[in-house]
């Protein structure tokens, strides 16, 4: 089994912020101006990729050694917290392969994904079936791969467990206020941290082991204050089951960590800092294992989408918004523009002055608009035919591609 590097081993020579390259501007509140394809902003690995195989688009290229880097980048600012990386962010088997060799664990949420860890070499002790929402067969299964560590956030999941786990390791997931995601998670996961406290202890009547407490701030996080009060409550808890002869040990913080989709966003340094800041003054010097299960900041600036203009148009004489769709939309990867929540970089061959644009995909589905509310601005010399980048696509787009909505193909994913 590969170990986890050592932190000499993880050191990052990191770019001053005066020398970092700036992302793309915010013209106004709600416009996009869209960087040109010149910029050095594009990955030179990935961009040498493109103008060499000349892939047919669209497609997701992932620049593996800087799913590395982001993963090392995490273990350096957050050394004291075991990494699970949520495999659903990018099932690709060389990134877990990738991860794998460099000591990750693994948040799996199926079956097939336990089968995926297992192929690249995983050992089942570095996985955690992380789905609140499992059937009890594949609770059995992955307990009989040697699975011990489940979620859980309600008491039909909780006697699930106890049948085809029994003696595992379980956590509950709490409900938490996602206020400042990009991506906020609903009500479907977790429940009240006064229901929780009763369920970890029918967990120990079950025959369970209680182990520990989860919550998610929801994804693409921008405010940091939210782990100071999600790790509130988790200690208050640990408290008061403490008093009932129940010994949590462990805090699982979920993810949110983000990608830079855009400027606003403060990096990983603030990020780990917040956390520990928080950790610390909710428990002290006593603290408990940290589990941390991160997906968007491992994967997503680390893959690149090429898409091909396909069409240009307007929808009458005195319109000024053009209309412009390529061949990448919600159904062939870009579901997280919904309601325009993430909104990806784009670069476009420019040399002139831009102008407002529509863009959208090219399925025959009124839902497959990208960005209408948000105005992006394109080149007035964009054509039919111009291939663009989609930045910081490489969480969340292969993994939610259809299997062919339309005749079209599921995003084809190369990690080079």
């Amino acid at each position: 089994m590969a170990k986890t590097r050592s932190n000499s081993a993880v050191r990052l020579k990191l770019v001053p912020r005066s020398k970092q390259v700036p992302g793309p501007k915010l013209v106004a509140d709600n416009v996009v101006r869209v960087q040109c394809a010149n910029d050095r902003e594009l990955n030179s690995k990935i961009a040498r990729f493109f103008a060499e195989q000349q892939p047919q688009t669209p497609c997701l290229v992932v620049d593996l050694d800087a799913v590395a880097r982001s993963y090392q980048l995490l273990r350096w600012h957050l050394p004291q917290a075991k990494v699970f990386y949520a495999v659903k962010a990018n099932p690709a088997p060389e990134i877990v392969g990738r991860l794998r060799g460099l000591g990750a664990n693994f948040d799996v949420a199926s079956r097939a994904e336990i089968e995926l860890c297992l192929a690249q070499g995983a050992t089942s002790d570095r996985m955690s079936f992380g789905n609140t929402i499992k059937k009890e067969r594949d609770i059995a299964y992955a307990y009989e791969q040697g699975i011990r560590l489940f979620a859980f956030d309600s008491a039909s999941e909780l006697e699930k467990l106890g049948r085809a786990a029994p003696g595992a390791r379980v956590f509950c997931r709490i409900l938490v206020d996602c206020a400042g995601a990009e991506w906020p998670l609903s009500r479907k996961f977790g429940c009240t941290p006064e229901m929780a406290l009763d369920l970890l202890r029918q967990a120990n009547d079950l025959g369970l082991d209680p182990y520990g407490v989860s919550f998610h701030v929801g994804s693409q996080q921008t405010d940091l204050a939210q782990w100071d009060s999600a790790i509130g409550r988790t200690a208050r808890m640990f408290s008061l089951l403490a008093k009932t002869g129940i010994n949590l040990r462990m805090v699982n913080i979920g993810g949110g960590f983000p990608a830079r989709y855009n400027n606003g966003v403060p990096g990983m340094a603030r990020y780990a800092a917040a956390v520990m800041s928080a950790l610390t003054r909710h428990f002290g010097t006593a603290l408990p294992e940290v589990i941390v299960e991160p997906g968007r900041s491992i994967v997503g600036d680390a893959g690149i989408i090429q898409s091909e203009v396909v069409l240009i148009s307007k929808k009458g004489y005195d319109e000024e918004k053009r209309w412009v769709y390529l061949d990448v939309g919600k159904f062939t990867g870009l579901a997280e523009t919904m309601d325009e929540s993430i909104k990806y970089r784009i670069k476009a061959p420019c040399g002139g002055p831009v102008g407002p644009t529509v863009i959208a995909g090219p399925t025959c589905d009124s839902a497959d608009i990208l960005y209408e509310k948000t105005e992006y601005q394109l080149p007035l010399d964009l054509k039919i035919g111009d291939k663009v980048e989609i930045l910081s696509t490489g969480a969340y787009t292969s993994s939610y591609s259809s299997v062919g909505f339309n005749g079209f193909a599921p995003l084809k994913t190369y990690c080079i």
